[in-house]
């Protein structure tokens, strides 16, 4: 499994043509406690950049962005519950929505981890 940034502060996995997506540590360190999360809908289609999901937290509402094209497969059910995961667990159990691509070269040009970490670190 494959892990790749964006500059928005979204990452997602990718195993074959399904990628998983959620945001990272840093942009929920930003945003603060997380008391709610819309998350799209199975079937939803996707385009890169679209915002299908939208972070609320005490401090403001964000949304997230699609990286890559694709239909919505799975919604992360939890987060109706447990908010909070995307705090406690942002790059784990904290994940937002899976995605099967359309497009896999869209992940072309998006950062691995080292460089995600240089970006992160020049904010």
């Amino acid at each position: 499994m494959t892990r790749y940034f964006t500059d928005e502060h979204e990452w997602i996995d990718v195993d074959g043509d399904v990628g998983t997506v959620g945001i990272t540590d840093y942009a929920q360190s930003q945003l603060g406690d997380i008391t709610f999360v819309e998350l799209p809908g199975a079937g939803d289609q996707l385009k890169k950049g679209d915002a299908p999901c939208v972070v609320e937290s005490v401090k403001a509402a964000s949304d997230v962005y699609a990286p890559i094209s694709g239909e919505v497969t799975e919604a992360n059910a939890a987060l109706e519950d447990e908010p909070e995961l995307v705090n406690s667990a942002p790059e784990s159990d904290g994940w937002l929505f899976k995605v099967k691509m359309s497009d896999a070269s869209e992940l072309d040009g998006m950062m691995d981890e080292a460089k995600y970490k240089d970006f992160v670190s020049s904010l």
